[in-house]
């Protein structure tokens, strides 16, 4: 058996300046997807010549993870703990930001030049409060550094967590995530159907970045968000149309969340603090 598809959340358009944007999560009907508590879909467009590039210049997080896919063209990061890297299209960037840090993430010089196709996820996962302290942490992965599973009509690209192939082939993603967090892309042709790994009491997370598929007889939209029962281990799609879909599973933390702006904590007193932490400098600079 199989889960089933309960309800589907459109992605709101929310551009930022001339980057296109979309975010199902948070949205009507849905505020969090505990652990999943936020995803923003960028694109896909593509850019001019000589253009201003992301707009995402230094900023500050504490208290949970952020898990950028660059689908295509390239991002940079630059954060307040000496990490910088550039990351093309079909790699990914996973930042602890853990007990406070400032982050950057632009276009590099050579996009802003030269243009090109843009199109880029960011979820944001929660941390349980024993590690919204944690030690801020990232690590940017190059397309080739994600393993590629290829199944009949399908690809899937692991991040982290476990996978089992039709062929019975286990494979391990290169991020060993603090709660035991499996996320990855799923890229299907016409006529392929796939299961999907979904444990008992773990809340599946299911966007359609694009094309035309379905779970148990059931359509899927597209940019939509799609919540699935909880009653079985497995999930099955399949694709009428080439279809790319972001998934991943976790489990629930069944804490209070209070959130604003770039902090997500458990309580307003612990919000207040990362804020005048932040401004005490605690969180460090970003050197020029």
């Amino acid at each position: 058996m199989t889960r089933t598809v309960l309800q589907q959340f459109p992605a709101q358009r929310d551009d930022i300046g001339d980057l296109t944007t979309r975010r199902p999560l948070p949205g009507p009907g849905i505020e969090q997807l505990d652990p999943f508590l936020f995803l923003n879909h960028h694109g896909p467009q593509t850019y001019p010549r000589n253009n201003q590039g992301l707009p995402f210049g230094p900023h500050p997080h504490r208290g949970f993870e952020t898990v950028t896919f660059i689908l295509q063209g390239e991002l940079s990061h630059l954060d307040s703990g000496g990490q910088e890297s550039i990351i093309g299209a079909g790699g990914v960037q996973w930042m602890t930001a853990g007990s406070g840090l400032v982050h950057a993430e632009l276009s590099p010089q050579s996009f802003k030049r030269e243009g090109g196709p843009l199109e880029i996820l960011q979820l944001w996962v929660n941390l349980p409060a024993r590690l919204k302290m944690t030690a801020p942490a990232y690590v940017g992965l190059q397309g080739a550094d994600i393993p590629t599973i290829t199944e009949p009509l399908a690809e899937v690209r692991l991040i982290s967590g476990d996978y089992v192939s039709s062929t019975q082939h286990s494979e391990r993603g290169p991020i060993d995530s603090l709660t035991g967090l499996c996320l990855m892309t799923v890229h299907l042709q016409p006529g392929a159907r796939l299961s999907l790994p979904a444990p008992v009491g773990h809340n599946v997370f299911l966007y359609v970045v694009d094309g035309q598929a379905s779970v148990a007889g059931t359509a899927l939209q597209c940019h939509h968000l799609v919540k699935l029962s909880d009653t079985h281990d497995s999930v099955t799609v399949e694709a009428t149309a080439c279809a790319t879909l972001l998934y991943g599973h976790g489990e629930p933390l069944g804490e209070p969340v209070a959130s604003y702006g770039p902090f997500v904590m458990n309580t307003r007193e612990e919000i207040q603090q990362a804020f005048a932490d932040y401004q005490a400098g605690k969180f460090g600079h970003i050197q020029d």
